[in-house]
């Protein structure tokens, strides 16, 4: 039973650990203008605790939803970008989007950026 709940205790304050350093969260710049597009996440403590990716909206290939329905359902946005693979834009454990409104995220993005929509 200790080690139970010497398990838990390290669970909880990794957890807790994640909320107050606020593990995923960010911002996404998308700007015309110069043709950039800027993603800042932040990370847990350490020499990479700011993860900031940028490059040309040109780069661009599409914009991907994916959507599995069941028990445990997932909505995830992604975006394509030639030379560096998929990156998430919504948080994978976000299950309060609608089909209706992750579509239409996709769908304002993918008309601001002029790229094609793929769903899978």
């Amino acid at each position: 039973m200790s080690f139970y709940g010497i398990a838990g205790l390290f669970i909880s304050s990794y957890l807790w650990c994640t909320i107050l350093w606020n593990v995923g969260s960010g911002y996404d710049r998308f700007d015309r203008k110069e043709g950039i597009v800027c993603i800042f996440r932040w990370g847990f403590p350490g020499i990479k605790r700011r993860v900031f990716l940028r490059f040309l909206m040109r780069d661009i290939q599409s914009i991907r939803i994916q959507v599995k329905e069941g028990l445990y359902p997932r909505r995830i946005l992604y975006m394509e970008i030639r030379g560096q693979g998929i990156i998430p834009l919504t948080r994978t454990d976000d299950q309060f989007f609608t089909p209706r409104e992750i579509e239409q995220k996709a769908a304002e993005l993918a008309y601001f950026l002029r790229v094609p929509i793929e769903v899978f």
